[in-house]
Parts: C-alpha cells; sequence; structure tokens
C-alpha cells in the first residue's frame, strides 16, 4: 500500500484537475449558449436561400449555370470542418469517420478525392493521410466570420469550375441538442433537384432576370454556396460548446470519484500505520 504522504500528493494533483475541468465546463457551458444564438440566426437565411436556389435549379432557363449541371463524379471533394482546439469528446472523430467513409466510397466508385480542411484538428489530421488538401483555414474562434471562409471556398469552386472536381459536398457537424451532435454530410455542387418542390411546379417555366441571367445567377449560388458553409462552421461551434461542456462535467465528476477512492485508501493507510505504531509501542512496553 502506499505511503499517506504520496496518496495526499495524488489527491492534492486530482483536485487542482477537477478545478481546470469545473471552470472549463462554465466556459464552455457560457459560450454554447451565444453559440446557440448565432445557429439559430444563421439559419433562416441558409434554409430560405436553399429554397430560392433550389426553385432556380428547376426552372428552365435559357443560360445553364455551371453548378446546375451534373457531370460524371470522377472527381471528389468535400469541405470537411472542424475544431481549432481539443477536449470535446468524439466531436471530431466522427466527423472524420464520415469523412473517410466518403472518401473510401467514392474511391471504389473509380473517382479521386481532394479536400478543403477548416480548423486545426482536421487539418493535423488528414495531413498525415495521402489525400490531397487544396485548402485550408485554422483559427476562426467561437465567433467565424464569413469572410474569414471566402478564400477556401473559392479555392474549392474554381476547382469545381476549371473541372478539376465534379461534386462538392460539406461535412460538418450538426447541432441536435445539449447532448446529442451528429456528422452531417451535404452537396453542395451540383445543385441538387427537390422532387417535393418540383411536384408543385409548372412544367415548363422560368424567371425574368435582370441584368442577364449569367450575372444573377453567378453571384446569387456564391453567395448560397457561402451561407451553407457558414452556416455548417457556426453548427460545429455550437456543437463542439456542448460536446466540451458534457466532456468536462463527465471529467469533473470521474475526478470526484477519484478523489472519494483515494480518500479512502488514504484513511486505510493511516488507520494501518497508526496501528502498526501502537503495535510497535505495546511490544516494547512489554518487553521492557
Amino acid at each position: 500500500m502506499p505511503g499517506t504522504k504520496e496518496i495526499r500528493s495524488k489527491i492534492a494533483s486530482v483536485k487542482s484537475t477537477q478545478k481546470i475541468t469545473k471552470a472549463m465546463e462554465m466556459v464552455a457551458a457560457s459560450k454554447m449558449r451565444r453559440a446557440q444564438e448565432r445557429m439559430r440566426m444563421a439559419r433562416p437565411f441558409a434554409a430560405a436561400s436553399r429554397r430560392v436556389i433550389t426553385h432556380l435549379n428547376q426552372a428552365n432557363p435559357d443560360y445553364r449555370h455551371p453548378f446546375m449541371v451534373e457531370r460524371p463524379a470522377k472527381a471528389i471533394g468535400a469541405i470537411v470542418v472542424s475544431t481549432d482546439r481539443g477536449l470535446c469528446g468524439a466531436l471530431n472523430a466522427n466527423t472524420f469517420k464520415t469523412t473517410l467513409q466518403l472518401a473510401r466510397q467514392s474511391q471504389r466508385a473509380g473517382a479521386s478525392v481532394s479536400l478543403c480542411v477548416l480548423g486545426n484538428k482536421g487539418l493535423g489530421f488528414f495531413r498525415r493521410l495521402d489525400y490531397p488538401i487544396l485548402a485550408s483555414t485554422t483559427g476562426l474562434g467561437d465567433r467565424p466570420h464569413v469572410a474569414d471562409l471566402i478564400g477556401a471556398v473559392k479555392v474549392m469552386l474554381d476547382a469545381y469550375r476549371d473541372g478539376r472536381l465534379d461534386r462538392l459536398v460539406l461535412v460538418h457537424a450538426q447541432f441536435v441538442n445539449t447532448m446529442t451532435q451528429r456528422p452531417r454530410t451535404l452537396q453542395l455542387l451540383p445543385i441538387e433537384a427537390n422532387p417535393e418542390v418540383e411536384a408543385g411546379l409548372p412544367e415548363h417555366w422560368d424567371y425574368i432576370y435582370e441584368p442577364s441571367a449569367a450575372e444573377i445567377l453567378d453571384a446569387l449560388l456564391i453567395r448560397y454556396l457561402e451561407s451553407q458553409v457558414y452556416q455548417g462552421m457556426v453548427e460545429n461551434v455550437a456543437c463542439e460548446m456542448a460536446a466540451r461542456m458534457v466532456a468536462m462535467k463527465a471529467a469533473s465528476d470521474n475526478a470526484g470519484e477519484l478523489i472519494t477512492e483515494l480518500q479512502l485508501v488514504y484513511n486505510k493507510a493511516r488507520q494501518a500505520a497508526i496501528t502498526k505504531e501502537l503495535a510497535e509501542i505495546v511490544g516494547g512496553a512489554a518487553a521492557v
């Protein structure tokens, strides 16, 4: 059995760790509320823009934007959203697992895979693998801005325009509730048709564009894609804070249980030491 001094040192160390995890839990809880507010504010615009683009995709215009044209998927591009920091449970691991499954399925179908990685953890993970990384952005923090994402997104859109990519998907963590965050895969390009919207539309119809369909669609589709990536980023931040809060609460609870166990061991060791000293005193007195 270890000595009482060693056990006291372990108890003090675990208590110090417990204070840190408890503080991180409280910070994550505070940030999670703000992250959820930003997520809820971004969702209506992302949903409305998706409906508009879906309507445009069902039209029959004289000009067909390249982002709306379906072509054989020989090269897949994936924008992967991760966190800059760890200590958030299996959040990043689940996103990476989903991305690797997508990549393996694409490779089995004969398609190559290229990545755009957002977040330091994702960049560190995929750098160790054989997948080419066309663009990356790190240090986005707890309050990402669209301007921080434009550069990386533009690289992937240019690759799609040039024909180096035939399909572009977004992989990020989707916020369900505080205890549940699940990975989500969303196809960005080409724009997918929505059968529900198509069922309620005339067979042949189109919008009237001013000044021209090319100019409007080019600007509108880029804003749409940026909004979808931004929505995925703020969703991922909310998931990060929720996962970190839950992970730090579990760590604090485990530290409390460990302290209780160590305290019990310490009491037993102390009692054994006292009993031994008494036995030695009694034995010495009897010898005299």
